[in-house]
């Protein structure tokens, strides 16, 4: 049987594509929060992840921060239209899907700057 050059070359792109695709899929494990507590700081925590989206300096001098990990999303927006060429034209819209809500990570850090609680909250 006599293989093409085109056809290997076809062969090879198509393993290298799917190569590639399946080692960019890999995700990073979850963070385990709960090591976390008494070691990580809340420089770390900006350095992480930007400047909090919310804080609080609170009375006994501990400072809660949360961040928006996901922002939120309404749903999905479809338009159809359509229309022809004169006086007279059609058009409709239609917003749907659930979306989801937002996720916030807050952080709360002792007088030292280190992390002490965490939480996780979907609104």
């Amino acid at each position: 049987m006599n293989i093409t050059l085109a056809a290997r070359f076809s062969f090879l792109m198509v393993l290298f594509l799917m190569a590639a695709f399946f080692a960019g899929c890999e995700t990073a494990p979850p963070v385990n929060w709960d090591s976390r507590v008494g070691i990580y700081t809340y420089d770390q925590a900006v350095k992480d992840f930007g400047p909090p989206d919310r804080q609080a300096k609170l009375t006994d001098g501990q400072t809660v921060a949360k961040w928006i990990v996901r922002p939120y999303n309404n749903g999905a927006n479809y338009n159809v239209g359509m229309g022809y060429y004169g006086n007279a034209g059609y058009g409709a819209g239609q917003k749907f899907g659930p979306g989801y809500p937002d996720n916030a990570l807050q952080l709360t850090f002792g007088t030292d700057g280190k992390l002490t609680a965490w939480s996780r909250n979907n609104y």
